[in-house]
């Protein structure tokens, strides 16, 4: 599909993309960087790919260029890397926030370049390339934006890319993806760690007996909560307008909560959590979780 394809930054992601390119067959060959030695030495030790000691040699005559590190390093990356990209490439990334990197990658004035963003969403709450694997793309969706000038054959190609991946893939804009986002995945997480922190520091001593009898729920909170805290964030700065938005209306709704239980109000709580339930028909008819016992979940 491309002769050569670059992926920068080796994480959970960045190992799981070339995995799944390599089992794919995806690139006659797979370059990678990565800043830490130590992922470096991991990869040349586990891989049979080209591990690039220098950035801007990792991009020269890449097909596909991925930037797959944390949204703080992406000048950075850009930086290093604009005078080697080659004619006509396709220049992409799999961060979580669009509209800002979208605008530091327009500041560059790149010519030539066809910069298509990408967010697969996936992930676990492990960090680091040797908890990466191939199939960590199979039916999730990978959102893909980018402006109007951008040739439909390339977009089209990014999205096949994805596609053999084993993604489904939406176009947005900049902007929606951010707002929807916001919504999906960075509230959830800023919620998950608030939760988290109150749970078991409330009450000093009851720590123990909150983690040895923790609920299915807290127990999914601690798995979104373990997320990397440099790459959320990072993603908390980047997209803090529509985050902080999202936050607001959450305040709100959880006041109206607090009101119903202070007031002992037995309708307006029915009412509260009866309007929320069927929210999780709609994501099981929508593929994005199973009606399994435990959530299927081992």
């Amino acid at each position: 599909m491309f002769n050569t394809i670059t992926v920068i930054g080796c994480g959970l992601i960045g190992s799981s993309l070339l995995r799944a390119i390599d089992n794919n067959k995806l690139a006659n060959q797979i370059k990678i960087f990565d800043k830490s030695k130590s992922v470096r030495a991991y990869l040349s030790k586990n891989f049979s790919i080209k591990v690039c000691d220098n950035i801007s040699d990792s991009v020269k005559n890449a097909d596909l260029v991925i930037i797959s590190t944390p949204l703080s390093s992406y000048k950075e990356v850009l930086d290093s890397i604009k005078s080697n990209l080659k004619k006509d490439m396709i220049l992409t990334d799999t961060g979580s926030v669009k509209k800002p990197i979208n605008e530091k990658v327009l500041n560059l004035k790149l010519k030539d370049v066809n910069w298509i963003s990408s967010h697969p969403i996936a992930g676990t709450e492990h960090s680091g390339p040797e908890h990466g694997f191939a199939e960590l793309f199979k039916d999730r969706w990978s959102i893909i934006s980018c402006d109007k000038n951008i040739p439909k054959d390339k977009i089209e190609k990014l999205k096949n890319f994805w596609i053999k991946l084993g993604s489904k893939v939406k176009e947005m804009t900049f902007e929606d993806h951010d707002y929807v986002l916001s919504l999906t995945s960075h509230l959830p997480h800023a919620i998950a760690y608030s939760i988290v922190r109150t749970s078991v520091s409330s009450e000093v001593k009851f720590k123990k007996d909150v983690i040895q009898y923790s609920a299915g729920g807290l127990r999914d909170f601690t798995r979104i909560a373990a997320s990397d805290p440099l790459m959320w964030k990072d993603i908390f700065i980047d997209n803090s307008e529509n985050i902080l938005k999202v936050l607001d209306n959450y305040s709100k709704n959880l006041d109206e909560i607090k009101n119903a239980i202070s007031n002992k109000d037995s309708k307006k709580l029915l009412e509260i959590f009866s309007s929320t339930k069927k929210v999780r028909k709609e994501i099981i008819e929508a593929g994005q979780d199973t009606e399994k016992p435990d959530f299927g979940r081992k």
